[in-house]
């Protein structure tokens, strides 16, 4: 799935990464508690949350996942949007719930961390 695909498939917003909207995705997760997207198996993923501070655009970075979706309306704010930008990860914004949200990219084809 490309990203630009996730904007059109949760109506969200680009807040930033026009440019790397072409980019494959092939899994996705899910979460606001950052310990477990720590153990989440990376490969070019897609992180879900409702938390929005810094430590978000850090973790996406550590586990090398490409775009960043807040959900149930929530926005970064533009130290978090400066951190993403270094980091050229893409952030998006829905304001759809987060348990919507992962159930449209899975009827989609998108699946979760474990390859199951």
């Amino acid at each position: 799935m490309k990203v630009r695909d996730i904007v059109d498939i949760l109506d969200g917003s680009i807040v930033f990464g026009e440019d790397y909207l072409d980019r494959d995705v092939y899994r996705a997760c899910g979460s606001d508690m950052m310990s477990d997207v720590l153990a989440f198996v990376k490969e070019q993923a897609v992180l879900l949350t409702g938390l929005v501070n810094p430590q978000v655009v850090r973790t996406a970075e550590m586990m090398d996942m490409k775009c960043i979706v807040f959900v149930r309306g929530k926005s970064p704010d533009i130290g978090m949007i400066d951190l993403a930008q270094e980091r050229e990860i893409v952030l998006i914004k829905t304001d759809l719930e987060m348990f919507t949200s992962c159930g449209l990219l899975y009827a989609h084809g998108l699946r979760g961390g474990s390859g199951k």
